[in-house]
């Protein structure tokens, strides 16, 4: 039997200063906030993922823009190795509201958030989108991800 580390996306949803962040509602880190995101299903490509889990957790439709970076760290996620590939996106319908496994979601000042405060890995992430910001480009790749519908 072959242990493989699990697939997963998180997505970075930026509107002028803001992003969304969602508490989570379930252990690790319940209570803590974090990026929306998910474990990729079977059959399932990453950019679908990111659309149903911001669906899921936000109820917000968005519009991918790049991916930010990947993130492979061993020990990111306490309940076995997951790599996610994390995406930028802008809102394009809805209002965020908790659903799913977050128990609330809401627009945050994206320079008035503490990296420590995040679930998951998701300081660095924050840093990393902070510096794309400001150069427009990507950790690891630059270019618009093509959806397979």
């Amino acid at each position: 039997m072959y242990r493989n580390p699990a697939p997963a996306v998180d997505v970075a949803i930026v509107h002028e200063e803001k992003i969304i962040l969602i508490r989570r509602s379930r252990d690790p880190f319940k209570g803590k906030w974090a990026l929306p995101g998910g474990f990729v299903e079977y059959g399932e490509p990453v950019e679908e993922t990111a659309l149903r889990e911001v669906m899921e957790e936000t109820g917000m439709e968005i519009e991918l823009v790049e991916i930010l970076g990947i993130y492979s760290s061993p020990d990111r996620d306490p309940r076995s190795h997951t790599v996610t590939t994390t995406f930028v996106a802008n809102p394009v319908k809805g209002d965020p509201s908790g659903g799913d496994d977050a128990a609330e979601a809401k627009w945050c000042e994206i320079d008035a958030i503490n990296p420590n405060d995040l679930a998951f890995d998701h300081g660095q992430m924050l840093k990393d989108l902070r510096n794309w910001l400001r150069t427009k480009r990507g950790t690891y790749w630059s270019g618009k991800p093509r959806l397979s519908k």
